[in-house]
């Protein structure tokens, strides 16, 4: 059959066209344009905020706005990317918070308010989790999951509690703990006020054991404005005081519990852990404060370096001072580090995990994929989504993309609010959700994967 020559040369432009769109992704939005709200979300959509797009404290007002959750409207379901689909993977969970993949497959979810850990066991082939066990009861509020140690052969399923650690003995295909747990870190906080979330990552040669602990308060409210005698000198820099001690940290210990010291100070509330595949350097998903306005100060991604403090609570995004403290920290000044990757303020990242499969096309790889649960301290909702920020040869770029969005409802409710997420080991990304209690899978079966 002959194609008419005028459609074939549109056919042509066509063509060209998407080469073009393909090779030449649309700009990030930048500056006010990169702050917008929830209308503006979808796949592939990337924003890039600094430092230098902060607007004053108190440029608006500070409000409450909790997102009213709804079941999933009839017909509704997340959009992915083009090539890419998301589908259920478990339901009916009681509160599925972070989510972590053992070296066999299974899939460990801490249900946070039920006190327990669950494990999913996906059907061969099927992309749906078949089996379904508890694999431990009798915890307090856990919420970060670890193998150790780590490879293909772990022993122990560690688990972070509000105010412990604890660890399970375990062996590859254990759907029940192999016996009682142990306390490995008996006390991380003297009482589990204010964040209650506590992640937890060992590094790949199994020496070094990292525990976060967020802050007991918006803006350490409650903390006296000078610290004890001789506190600064024996205490990493910008270390925090009195109820808030210990907090605002990400620790590190001996795997035993042993040798507990603070590796980084100032993160109000990193969340979750990850340690990227290529060179084991430590990243968190940080929730910063409220209280300063829709557009202060942005949430962020970033790697954890030792020794660096990252400003909570007398200044956030470098040497931004929080009016709420001027003038209590000058010798602070100059020595706060900068995130690398700021979100829109108050989307509250919860979950974060390095992509390192085989199923997404090679762009992908080493990627950092967060899970944004939402907001409530934001006149104009953001959040509800998985976003993905980029590295180049493991650098972070700034820049992050809208990955997995459709969650908010024309009217403003939410259906959905993601929680962890983590690699299967298929390849396939999973990350969950809170406000109905689902997991979903999202994979990916476009042209690029039969390349790959």
């Amino acid at each position: 059959m002959r194609v008419p020559v005028a459609v074939a040369a549109s056919s042509l432009i066509v063509a060209a066209a998407m080469l073009v769109a393909a090779a030449d992704p649309p700009q990030a939005l930048t500056g006010s344009a990169a702050f917008g709200d929830w209308k503006q979300d979808a796949p592939g959509t990337r924003r890039k905020i600094t430092a230098t797009d902060l607007p004053q404290p108190f440029a608006t007002g500070s409000t409450r706005e909790t997102a009213h959750i709804v079941s999933p409207p009839a017909g509704a379901h997340p959009t992915a990317p083009p090539g890419f689909s998301a589908t259920i993977f478990a339901d009916h969970l009681q509160n599925p918070r972070e989510i972590r993949v053992a070296p066999n497959g299974d899939i460990f979810v801490a249900e946070s308010r039920a006190d327990r850990i669950r494990v999913l066991r996906a059907g061969e082939g099927t992309g749906k989790a078949e089996q379904n066990e508890i694999f431990a009861t009798g915890l307090d509020s856990p919420f970060g999951i670890a193998f150790y140690p780590p490879g293909p052969n772990p022993q122990y399923v560690y688990v972070a509690n509000t105010t412990s650690v604890v660890r399970f003995p375990y062996k590859n295909g254990d759907l029940k703990a192999g016996g009682p747990s142990e306390t490995i870190v008996p006390s991380l906080v003297e009482s589990g006020s204010g964040h209650w979330t506590r992640d937890i990552v060992f590094t790949p040669d199994g020496k070094h054991m990292f525990v976060s602990v967020g802050s007991g308060s918006n803006d350490a409210e409650g903390m006296p404005k000078t610290p004890p005698e001789g506190w600064k000198a024996s205490h990493p820099l910008g270390a925090a005081w009195g109820s808030e001690a210990g907090r605002a940290d990400v620790l590190e210990f001996d795997p035993d519990g042993g040798n507990g010291r603070i590796f980084a100070t100032g993160i109000r509330n990193c969340v979750s852990l990850a340690l990227a595949p290529q060179t084991s350097d430590l990243w968190c998903a940080t929730n910063e404060r409220d209280g300063l306005g829709d557009n202060l100060p942005p949430d962020y991604l970033t790697q954890v370096r030792e020794g660096a403090f990252y400003g909570w609570p007398w200044y956030y995004i470098g040497d931004n001072e929080d009016p709420r403290h001027k003038g209590e920290r000058p010798d602070l000044a100059g020595k706060v580090t900068v995130p690398d990757v700021l979100i829109q303020p108050h989307s509250a990242p919860l979950g974060s995990a390095f992509y390192d499969g085989a199923m997404f096309p090679a762009e992908y790889r080493g990627s950092l994929f967060a899970a944004l649960h939402g907001s409530w301290n934001r006149h104009l909702r953001t959040g509800y989504k998985i976003v993905r920020a980029t590295l180049k040869d493991g650098v972070p770029t700034g820049e992050y993309e809208d990955f997995v969005t459709g969650f908010v409802t024309d009217d403003g409710s939410v259906w959905g609010r993601p929680v962890g997420v983590a690699v299967a080991k298929d390849g396939a990304l999973l990350f969950s959700e809170d406000g109905n209690g689902t997991i979903w899978r999202v994979s990916y079966s476009g042209a690029h994967a039969a390349a790959e």
